[in-house]
């Protein structure tokens, strides 16, 4: 006979919320960490302003004041210290040339001193960048290509990317995200309205993925099984820097762009990312598969 007792005793037991920490609550980190939030998750938030963490904590985000860039020595470190056991990093720190800091500060010191202080084993995600290649001359570029930079910042987070491989704390998951575009965020848009010219070749490529479909993302990555070390993400349709901003000008009542080849191309370089190791893992429908509807989407609101 089966009583109430027994029923109770053997009811499944509810998991509890996965605890997350953002390192970098800014553009894509922010709107990672609302994810977790609305899934009931437990969210710190890793923050350098003061003013930055009253704005977390009142969307419900645990905040802690540290600069990654700190000597191990600092104050400011303790509130790592504290921390309870997590699931999950995700480091998406964005570089501010202001703070005299170089690249190297941030993104390899400053990730080996946080990963020296993180409590338990959590999954580490790391946000890194399709500019790990440089000019591939249009051709596809996946998992499998060689890393070749050509700017300080790529050159960077492939010893980023090498650090978390090789780090106790991981190997982690590399994120090598295309160009984010969204809300407030459409590439060249001021240069557009102020007529001034493109320093790229408008036949060349521009991979590109929303900032809400690359928080899914993240998301996915974290709650995955077993996921790979490495993944390239775009929306996977590459799109002509000729028809971009094309439609980017025609939607927004601008006038038509303007290419200055003899400019140094610094983020010109020319190549297709291919992320369909990804897709192929991952149980993923973007909301913005399409970049050129993408920022139609965007003005829409």
């Amino acid at each position: 006979m089966i009583t109430d007792r027994d029923t109770v005793l053997h009811a499944p037991s509810t998991p509890p919320p996965a605890t997350r920490l953002v390192v970098g609550c800014g553009y894509l980190g922010t709107r990672v960490a609302t994810r977790w939030l609305a899934a009931g998750d437990r969210v710190f938030g890793i923050t350098r302003s003061p003013d930055r963490a009253r704005t977390l904590a009142a969307h419900g985000i645990t905040p802690l004041v540290y600069d990654v860039t700190a000597e191990p020595v600092s104050p400011q470190l303790m509130p790592l210290l504290t921390l309870p056991p997590l699931d999950t990093v995700f480091w998406a720190v964005g570089f501010d040339r202001a703070s005299g800091n170089t690249h190297r500060d941030v993104h390899v010191a400053g990730l080996a001193r946080l990963l020296a202080a993180l409590p338990g084993s959590p999954r580490v995600v790391l946000s890194s960048s399709t500019g790990v290649w440089g000019d591939e001359g249009g051709g596809s570029v996946s998992e499998a290509t060689p890393t070749n930079p050509s700017r300080e910042a790529g050159r960077v987070l492939v010893e980023a990317e090498a650090l978390l491989r090789s780090h106790p704390k991981g190997p982690g998951v590399a994120l090598r995200f295309a160009g984010l575009y969204g809300p407030d965020r459409l590439p060249r848009l001021d240069d557009l309205k102020a007529g001034r010219p493109i320093a790229a070749d408008p036949d060349s490529w521009l991979n590109l993925i929303h900032v809400d479909d690359a928080a899914q993302i993240v998301c996915a990555v974290a709650a995955a099984a077993a996921p790979q070390p490495l993944y390239v993400v775009s929306d996977g349709h590459p799109v002509q820097r000729r028809d971009w901003y094309g439609h980017l000008a025609r939607v927004t009542g601008n006038p038509q762009p303007t290419w200055d080849l003899s400019l140094p191309r610094t983020r010109g370089a020319d190549k297709r990312v291919d992320p369909s190791l990804l897709f192929r893992d991952l149980t993923i429908t973007l909301a913005h598969p399409d970049p050129l509807r993408g920022i139609e989407a965007v003005l829409r609101g």
